[in-house]
């Protein structure tokens, strides 16, 4: 009797497939210049889960990046205007995190100057000053860190723009949120802790 029993154990662990490897969402811009990856941060829940809601229902997808500075950042999602930001969708409550600073690819909440420093909905940055941008932590809520991709943030912040800082050829947005595993990440050059 014992020995069928561990022929079927091993039936059965032969049978039953593998257990896949855990994936991680990362947030995917394709632009014509390039794809940029970025780890999003779970110090930020409120705004990773914005960012993948948003993603997910293809709302930026008819967008383009509307504001590159070289030496600052690439901006986009929805209008930079003087009015504010009355088109995003809602506004979220900052989520500054000490740890988590304005670095060279550090993606971070777009806002206006509202006195409770709410996000837009709608809006992000990526920050392409190399010496990163002190000046913007804790006012700015950083939610991602690119990982792939500076090459193309640094494309896009040096093309030819208009007075409002809006590249003269728009450069669409294609937003997504893909799963990847440990050892995919490592790969594209993330190490996931």
């Amino acid at each position: 009797m014992p020995t069928i029993l561990l022929v079927l154990a091993c039936l059965v662990s032969f049978f039953t497939p593998p257990k896949a490897p855990k994936t991680y969402p990362v947030g995917q811009i394709k632009t014509s210049k390039g794809e940029i990856l970025f780890w999003l941060y779970d110090e930020t829940p409120t705004h990773k889960a914005s960012f993948m809601k948003l993603a997910k229902a293809n709302y930026w997808d008819t967008l383009t990046f509307n504001r590159v500075i070289n030496n600052f950042v690439a901006q986009g999602g929805c209008p930079d205007t003087p009015a504010g930001f009355s088109d995003s969708p809602y506004l979220l409550k900052p989520e500054f995190v000490p740890a988590i600073r304005h670095v060279y690819g550090a993606v971070g909440a777009g806002r206006d100057n509202n006195p409770e420093m709410l996000s837009a909905g709608c809006q992000f940055y990526i920050v392409q000053n190399k010496k990163g941008l002190a000046r913007l932590d804790d006012k700015f809520t950083v939610f991602g860190q690119v990982f792939k991709g500076m090459d193309v943030v640094d494309a896009i912040v040096a093309v030819k723009t208009d007075s409002t800082d809006m590249p003269l050829s728009p450069i669409k947005l294609d937003v997504n949120v893909i799963k990847l595993t440990a050892a995919e990440l490592k790969k594209l050059g993330y190490v996931v802790k």
